[in-house]
């Protein structure tokens, strides 16, 4: 059994080797493995039903995430098909310059290389994960939440059976199950080339803190929707509801509702009547209070609280300004929505507000690389530089520049020989 180390390094020479092959070889793959689940997926629901047995004191919110079913993995095949018809990300080339004569620039994208990448109890995120990474060139070290270990062995191992029957080497992906392991990978900044990590504030802080590997992801998902004075009420509802309770524990779920004050006393009883039938329970301000008195009052943590979970914080704001001042404070720069029938609100409202997505009139749920036609995502980036929002194939690429001449010298343009600088056909 090899060390960690020739591990890694054994999956940075295969992926290196994975960039090469052309794109129909990666998306044979990425069709095997669809089939490989859909041929198996009575071993997957087992595992994942050992995970859960396992699992009896886990938060619901991360139980939910820990269960697979038979809508989860037959989303999890459509996304490998779907993400198998998407053009290849790899070996685009951007910039195409004549610097002289002979002497031509090209910068052409290409695979980053080694991804370190550390989710939670999610177990069809590792399918995710692997895909991306076979699609875009990349190889993977992954290691998911010690909750889901039989769930992800079982997919992994689907995965690698795939690959060998395409003849690509199953190491350019590997798990790893401990976190020891997770401590020598952080130093392994010669073999990996990116770490992106998914879990709480104080875990993405930690791996920030103890890598000199580049690290991208997102902490927390503090969202927010703003219902503005000036809004279809049926529609306000209705996204508010399906931000909230469509899948409470996705970190595109809002977790503090503002309205404006003056539409708060009509439309937040009927925001609380739809969220309650829903069991979702409201937390409101001292003004909410007085609109509907059984509220469970709100305190000031709960502004800044990520429940992933059937709870909703409710504060009423006294202007659009108020509100954008609230989230651009206490928001995670995740996802954020305006309900409005005023374009100018929504537009001062996208423009304001720091956050990686920034909606009008529709639910924070669709925070997401598959909504978004990236085929999948390997986590959300709330960082400024790119990739920002959710990951998908174009921020798993990065690019190389290539020159060629005719054995021209820095020396004949210092002499006075100039560049033409002239931009060719792509």
């Amino acid at each position: 059994m090899p060390n960690l180390r020739d591990l890694v390094a054994h999956t940075r020479k295969s992926s290196i080797e994975l960039g090469l092959l052309s794109i129909d070889r990666r998306n044979q793959a990425l069709v095997a493995i669809a089939h490989q689940l859909r041929t198996h997926q009575e071993q997957v629901l087992s595992a994942n039903g050992a995970d859960l047995a396992l699992a009896d004191d886990l938060a619901p919110a991360l139980r939910h995430r820990l269960k697979l079913d038979e809508k989860k993995l037959q989303d999890m095949i459509k996304g490998l098909e779907d993400l198998a018809k998407l053009p290849d990300p790899l070996h685009h080339r951007t910039i195409h310059r004549q610097l002289d004569e002979n002497l031509i620039l090209q910068r052409i994208s290409c695979p980053i290389g080694v991804l370190g990448v550390i989710f939670e109890s999610r177990p069809d995120a590792l399918v995710q994960i692997a895909a991306l990474a076979i699609k875009s060139g990349n190889g993977a070290i992954l290691k998911g939440g010690q909750e889901a270990l039989h769930s992800c062995q079982i997919l992994l191992s689907l995965i690698h059976q795939a690959l060998t029957t395409v003849s690509i080497d199953p190491h350019c992906l590997e798990l790893v199950t401990t976190r020891a392991e997770i401590m020598e990978i952080l130093q392994m900044d010669d073999l990996i080339d990116l770490i992106i990590p998914r879990g709480s504030n104080e875990f993405v802080r930690y791996i920030q803190t103890h890598s000199r590997i580049p690290v991208i992801g997102h902490a927390d998902g503090i969202c927010h929707v703003f219902i503005d004075r000036e809004v279809d009420r049926e529609m306000a509802v209705q996204v508010t509801v399906d931000s909230k309770a469509q899948y409470p524990a996705a970190c595109n779920a809002v977790e503090t509702l503002l309205i404006h004050q003056d539409i708060a006393p009509e439309i937040l009883p009927l925001v609380v009547q739809a969220l309650r039938a829903h069991q979702v329970e409201v937390r409101g301000c001292s003004q909410c209070l007085q609109i509907v008195p059984d509220l469970v009052p709100a305190t000031e943590r709960d502004w800044a609280e990520e429940y992933l979970d059937l709870i909703l914080a409710v504060k009423i704001v006294p202007s659009l300004q108020a509100a954008i001042d609230h989230i651009n404070h206490y928001g995670s720069h995740h996802t954020d929505a305006i309900l409005t029938s005023d374009p100018r609100s929504a537009q001062e409202f996208q423009q304001k507000v720091d956050s990686a997505g920034v909606y009008h009139n529709c639910s924070t749920r669709f925070a997401d690389g598959f909504r978004y036609g990236f085929g999948a995502e390997v986590g959300i980036s709330t960082q400024k530089i790119p990739p920002r929002g959710p990951v998908g194939l174009e921020g798993l690429v990065t690019y190389k520049y290539l020159l060629s001449g005719r054995g021209e010298t820095v020396a004949d343009y210092t002499m006075g020989k100039s560049f033409l600088h002239r931009d060719l056909p792509l």
